[in-house]
């Protein structure tokens, strides 16, 4: 029972790391027609036919220099032989793969990446075989590929394939101090979803197992660490805010001489602060012993979005509430201003996603007139030089044209503010299907660390000079982004400068 226990827990940290982004995922473009084919042979349950695809799509891709594409198909086809104990053709094969990637004129990571593909295959059969030492040695040099790859990815992978190989050979404190490891690696990073994720993955392959025992311990765990995590993310939240408000009580009482009506509004934001800190532990409790009480996931989950839909709508409330006290101050003083467009801002956000689910009306719009009035905005606010370019062909898209028009103000308006002298800004359209089209907005001049991409689009990621802006602009654009059934991103391709890209699908 331990080991089947065990061996449900790997499967499900293999479920969070399957969701995890991959730097050796497929390449954007479409696969080959033999690879496809493979993949509908075996969707279909044709295993000989699918290994026999797989082997033609292998051999095309390292024709055409795509070693990525070759070792997953390559990889996939050595899968299919040792299932059908054909070890000795999955031996073979995984040689050929190892040599195909010796010669290949790429970095010393890169190939340690792809390696580690064949060394995992390698490994999986000698565990299948039960040959122990071969596993283990394997294993070492999947931690050096890894290793010297830098990709996370695969260092997480490889913790999963250490799990696996102790808890095969009876080694299972050494396979939970493993679990132990991605659990804690995941919470540190704050990736609250993956964990709650795997929780629920073990619960659901305990209930289709008939493992009441599994069930009933997973449900333990599961409301332990909900509770602890749900009660770091208040204190997060708290600590944010009551910071954020002492450095608005700092900057009022240096600017305004009417230090008691000043000093009254950091009391309320304090008493709300406090307000809002008990509703969350009270919805964490309330949320607890719903959890405790039900034994069916779909209620779990149910209840989960509607405490979300309340601690929206709360914080909602909250910006509602401020919004007259702060009308009666001096909107002339960019304290107050900024704070002003802070709670707005905040307004804005909660009612976009109070918004999820609901149908976004949309309207056929020329393309070319409204792309060139967008420009048209920041033709006077753009630095000296700097040249503006449009490029939209003469047709007409369904278009949200208030949300739309949102985005591409906004990032045209950034665009015009850190494009420098001599520069170029340039707003596209493409069409990227019959119900995909895109909007492209770039400008030479510095580009957005790699590291910092993403956090650009999570509100309230740091505390900041509300002055110098609240950061709510990019994550309100991407809410909108979502409602209409789309997503902006920053084109990591792009090495002129920055490229927004503002995907939409009809």
């Amino acid at each position: 029972m331990l080991r089947l226990t065990n061996l449900i827990i790997a499967v499900a940290f293999a479920a969070a790391l399957a969701a995890q982004p991959q730097t050796q995922s497929q390449s954007s473009t479409d696969i080959s027609s033999l690879h496809q084919k493979a993949k509908t042979e075996l969707t279909a349950g044709h295993k000989a036919s699918a290994r026999s695809y797989y082997m033609m799509a292998y051999e095309d891709y390292v024709g055409k220099g795509d070693m990525k594409s070759a070792v997953q198909c390559g990889v996939k086809a050595t899968e299919l032989y040792y299932k059908e104990n054909a070890y000795k053709e999955a031996f073979d094969l995984l040689r050929n793969i190892d040599q195909q990637i010796r010669a290949q004129k790429i970095s010393g990571s890169d190939k340690a990446a792809l390696s580690y593909q064949t060394t995992k295959e390698r490994m999986n059969m000698y565990v299948r075989l039960r040959k122990g030492a071969s596993a283990l040695d394997q294993l070492n040099i999947m931690d050096a590929e890894a290793r010297t790859s830098g990709d996370e990815a695969l260092k997480n992978d490889l913790l999963y394939n250490k799990a696996i190989y102790y808890y095969t050979f009876g080694q299972n404190e050494k396979g939970n101090a493993v679990f132990k490891e991605m659990a804690a690696k995941l919470t540190a990073q704050k990736e609250y979803d993956k964990v709650e994720e795997v929780y629920k993955t073990l619960i659901a392959n305990g209930r289709r197992s008939n493992n009441a025992g599994m069930v009933a311990q997973s449900y333990s765990s599961y409301i332990a660490w909900k509770d602890s995590t749900n009660a770091m993310k208040a204190a997060d939240a708290q600590a944010a805010l009551k910071k954020q408000i002492a450095e608005n009580e700092a900057s009022i009482a240096e600017k305004d001489s009417s230090l008691s009506a000043r000093m009254a509004l950091i009391m309320g934001l304090s008493t709300l602060a406090a307000v809002l800190a008990t509703a969350l532990v009270a919805c964490i409790l309330v949320l607890m012993r719903y959890i405790l009480l039900s034994r069916r996931q779909k209620k779990t989950i149910d209840a989960i979005n509607e405490n979300n839909a309340q601690k929206a709508q709360f914080i909602s409330n909250i910006s509602a509430q401020m919004a007259p006290a702060i009308s009666k101050l001096d909107t002339g003083k960019p304290e107050v201003k900024a704070l002003k467009d802070f709670t707005e801002h905040i307004q804005t956000l909660s009612d976009l996603e109070g918004q999820a689910g609901k149908k976004v009306e949309v309207e056929d719009t020329p393309i070319p007139s409204f792309c060139e009035g967008l420009m048209d905005e920041i033709r006077n606010k753009v630095k000296g030089g700097v040249t503006l370019h449009v490029n939209a062909p003469k047709m007409t898209a369904p278009l949200n044209r208030e949300y739309v028009s949102h985005i591409l103000s906004h990032l045209l308006q950034n665009a015009a503010e850190y494009t420098p002298e001599g520069g170029t800004i340039w707003l596209e359209y493409k069409k990227r299907g019959a119900h995909s089209h895109q909007f492209l907005v770039s400008n030479t001049g510095d580009v957005i660390p790699e590291e910092q991409r993403a956090e650009v689009f999570k509100p309230f990621r740091a505390i900041q000079d509300l002055t110098k802006g609240d950061g709510l602009g990019l994550p309100i654009c991407r809410q909108m982004a979502i409602l209409m059934n789309g997503n902006l991103d920053i084109d990591p391709q792009f090495s002129k400068g920055t490229r927004f890209a503002l995907d939409l699908h009809s």
